[in-house]
């Protein structure tokens, strides 16, 4: 069905333009979080039907501690009623979820709960959900450099490699970041290093399957060259099939 565009194996998305897309219908911040998750379902079911083998969203950073206290509440709660409400289908569709950041000073139900929903899924393989939560780019680089100090490892960059936090799945092919903002606000920065970046003007709330097609389309059109000239890339190219 979908053989008709490049379909990366490990997307990344920065789920940027909830509060934005609330404000210009005059509503509550929180409404276009809750929004947001409802376009995080539409989102994952689309890369189940196109065949991504691992998503990686960035749910709520490090820094997002810094925001309004009603709205970091709503947040948690909406985390919460999320778990309750969607890992047992997310389950049943063969998603494996993996929550990725910094858990202490979470609540202990927190916790429990994001255990909870990895121990529920770990048999899944059709689709890895990383859902980056408490992350942060520099924590991430930070913990995996901690980690080989303490237990007297050489840091090198493959230990650094095996030491991050989503050292489970390969690195990110594309990045994608709506709502118009070009930045990737400390977000995968050890993964990133090779990815492609789509920049979608798409507030997330209204982000669709026809957007992540967009996304998928230019990065098809993108020759991924991991610091090879053109020429070298060509060469190694598998020769193409002759028409029977």
């Amino acid at each position: 069905m979908y053989t008709d565009i490049c379909v990366p194996r490990h997307v990344a998305i920065v789920m940027d333009g909830n509060g934005r897309w609330a404000k210009r219908r005059f509503m509550p911040r929180l409404t276009g979080h809750s929004q947001g998750v409802k376009a995080l379902r539409r989102c994952v079911k689309a890369c189940l039907e196109r065949g991504v083998a691992v998503l990686t969203v960035f749910a709520f950073s490090s820094e997002n501690w810094q925001r309004p206290e009603d709205e970091v509440t709503g947040l948690m709660g909406l985390l919460t009623s999320a778990l309750g409400r969607e890992v047992s289908e997310l389950g049943r569709e063969g998603v494996q979820l993996h929550f990725v950041g910094e858990r202490r000073g979470l609540s202990e139900r927190m916790c429990a709960g994001l255990e909870a929903a990895e121990q529920e899924t770990a048999h899944n393989s059709r689709l890895v959900l990383n859902i980056c939560f408490n992350y942060g780019g520099r924590w991430d680089i930070a913990q995996a450099a901690a980690r080989l100090a303490a237990q007297g490892e050489p840091i090198t960059e493959a230990s650094l490699n095996a030491a991050m936090a989503l050292a489970h799945v390969p690195d990110p092919d594309l990045l994608i970041r709506t709502g118009g903002e070009m930045r990737i606000s400390n977000f995968l920065l050890w993964q990133l290093a090779y990815s492609e970046m789509f920049f979608s003007p798409v507030l997330w709330p209204d982000f669709d399957e026809a957007a992540l097609d967009e996304a998928f389309a230019a990065y098809g059109a993108r020759e991924r060259r991991f610091g090879k000239t053109s020429a070298q890339i060509q060469q190694s190219a598998p020769p193409a099939k002759m028409p029977v």
